[in-house]
């Protein structure tokens, strides 16, 4: 799908804004470079989670570690940089969950969700403009903490890791025998 016309109406530092004509409609369409998000587990079983101050919500959120893809840069690339710079963790085991729109009512943003598991400890080393509080929760308690959680794509992320879990714990039936969903 394409509009009958666009143009740029604002240019900013990390993002812009373009208007869209689209038959007798205009659309105000946010321009961004996609982003990654990290379910973080250490070696002991800890998901590591950031608490930081978010000027738009106007409070400080609980949330996956996450971070905005660089230009050129390769989402696996900027979730390791992103995740090492807000929690000091690194190495361990890595795969790419799925991507998705985080308001496609608007934004072009695209995240990319990681599982990163068994990751060792260090020191984090967060932007200047960042201010960073480290939360760990035991994996088997994510479930109870839901209720602190009011950003979309740690919502998305941790229960997508849950339903994971799930399917690969011990005596769960193999999903890739399980019959289609319809």
């Amino acid at each position: 799908m394409k509009p009958d016309e666009s143009h740029t109406v604002y240019e900013g530092s990390l993002l812009a804004v373009t208007l869209e004509r689209w038959g007798n409609h205009e659309r105000e369409i946010v321009e961004h470079p996609g982003a990654v998000a990290i379910v973080a587990v250490d070696r002991e079983g800890m998901v590591n989670l950031v608490r930081q101050r978010r000027e738009a919500a106007r409070k400080r959120l609980l949330e996956l570690p996450a971070g905005t893809l660089e230009e050129g840069e390769a989402p696996i690339e900027c979730a390791r940089r992103e995740l090492e710079e807000e929690t000091g963790l690194r190495g361990g085991d890595w795969r790419e969950v799925t991507t998705f729109f985080t308001t496609p009512g608007f934004c072009r943003e695209r995240m990319h969700l990681f599982f990163a598991e068994e990751l060792d400890q260090g020191e984090a080393t967060p932007e200047e403009d960042e201010e960073l509080e480290l939360v760990r929760w035991p994996r088997t308690e994510l479930e109870e903490h839901f209720g602190e959680i009011e950003d979309a794509k740690t919502l998305v992320g941790l229960l997508l890791y849950l339903r994971n879990q799930s399917q690969t714990a011990p005596g769960s039936p193999d999903p890739a025998e399980a019959p289609p969903t319809r």
